[in-house]
């Protein structure tokens, strides 16, 4: 599912595909991040799915942190193309 930018769930849609990108840059799965966040990999799975999934800023910073990574990596743009593969 795609969001518009004048959509207010546009920020979840970006926050979701960057968890996934530098999840796997980072050469984990979902099982793992989920493991090292202490959260169910249900829990990171909906997260990374095309279907809308609310999360607290307390888990944005907690996946961010995990990730070693700054949280605002997580609102960058990113390139759909990427995640049409």
């Amino acid at each position: 599912m795609q969001y518009s930018r004048e959509d207010e769930n546009y920020v979840y849609y970006l926050v979701s595909k960057n968890i996934k990108k530098y999840r796997k840059q980072k050469g984990l799965t979902q099982r793992q991040l989920a493991q090292i966040c202490n959260y169910c990999e249900g829990f990171i799975m909906n997260i990374e799915s095309n279907y809308h999934q609310t999360f607290s800023l307390g888990t944005v910073w907690r996946i961010a942190q995990k990730l070693d990574i700054d949280i605002k990596e997580l609102f960058n743009e990113v390139d759909d193309f990427e995640f049409s593969k």
